[in-house]
């Protein structure tokens, strides 16, 4: 009998297992993969396709990731797998100056089709350097593909799509959704990236969330359904490429928006969807547009202050209220001179 539920990680188990099989191309890198990695994404994988394909590694990220940007250009595909977000800071010189510049640089010439898979988020109680989200630090560099999937389905069907695609890509995954239940796969298809899914419809505010906040912000508008609020759910599936369209046409019904993500507010990758929207939305906005963020701290390793740290659908909820209760005639009139 099949499995009626899959998760995650099972879910990017098999999209690697599919990809190896349709083309001997790609290979696998990283720390401890051949055993199944941390959380045995990689499982199997060396069982049915040799430890040639699948390659254990140093515990040297960067060296880690020359050696795929190397095997990229030579013709292979490479699937490099970093434990953690926080460790990407040691493989950043080869991915930021190398991978994401080659092509570029080369006029053409050159091309990394690379796959750069991470995890990120908190909630595991792993300390301040592993709980890290610091996905907009690589949605900020030219060349670099940045994928953060929320769901089973997004995380087989993009990393399909990632592994084909001829440019360096960083699929950002979120450890607290790896084991998270959900129904099974019927096919395993690829989504294209650069588009977003819109999962709720909405005529009263608009939700742009990111990778676990999107689970949060459909609990959110499920609370809001039950006050006579209809909150429209987007998610983005990429930073970049980001399809920003539908996201335009959604706030330009709701008039109002809220963007949320795990990833500290300030200098979020939050911060550059909200200017994007407003300059594009800026006539038909009711109210501010609303960020949602971790605080401007290190994540805390106690279990109450992370629980404290992390931002949720109640944030989610608080920042859609603030929008759809927004009046700002009594600032416009704090801040009109007196005449006279």
């Amino acid at each position: 009998m099949a499995d009626l539920e899959t998760t995650v990680v099972k879910a990017i188990n098999a999209a690697l297992a599919q990809a190896m099989r349709d083309d001997e191309r790609v290979i696998v890198l990283g720390e401890d993969v051949a055993q199944g990695g941390p959380y045995q994404a990689t499982a199997g994988l060396a069982g049915e396709f040799g430890t040639e394909r699948v390659r254990n590694t140093p515990i040297s990220e960067g060296a880690v990731c020359g050696v795929a940007i190397g095997a990229a250009q030579a013709g292979l595909r490479p699937v490099v797998e970093i434990m953690f977000i926080d460790f990407i800071t040691l493989a950043l010189d080869q991915l930021v100056n190398h991978a994401a510049k080659a092509h570029f640089m080369s006029g053409g010439q050159l091309s990394v089709p690379l796959v750069l898979r991470t995890q990120g988020g908190a909630g595991g109680r792993a300390g301040a350097q592993h709980s890290q989200s610091l996905e907009a630090w690589l949605a900020h560099v030219p060349g670099l593909k940045v994928v953060m999937p929320s769901s089973a389905a997004d995380a087989a069907g993009l990393l399909a799509s990632a592994i084909a695609d001829p440019n360096p890509v960083v699929f950002v995954e979120n450890k607290s959704l790896y084991f998270r239940r959900e129904p099974a796969l019927t096919t395993l298809e690829p989504l294209a990236l650069g588009r977003a899914n819109r999962l709720r419809s909405g005529r009263d505010v608009t939700m742009v969330a990111l990778s676990r906040m999107v689970g949060e912000a459909l609990v959110a508008a499920e609370r809001l359904a039950d006050e006579g609020f209809a909150a429209e759910v987007i998610d983005p599936r990429t930073l970049v490429p980001l399809d920003l369209e539908p996201i335009v046409a959604s706030v330009q019904q709701t008039r109002r928006a809220v963007i949320a993500h795990e990833a500290v507010r300030v200098g979020g990758f939050g911060a550059e969807l909200a200017a994007r929207l407003q300059a594009a939305a800026f006539d038909y906005l009711e109210a501010p547009i609303q960020r949602v963020g971790a605080p401007f701290t290190p994540v805390p390793l106690s279990p109450a202050l992370e629980d404290a740290y992390r931002p949720g659908s109640e944030e989610i909820y608080q920042a859609a209220h603030a929008a759809l209760e927004w009046d700002g005639r009594e600032e416009l009139a704090i801040r009109q001179p007196r005449r006279g």
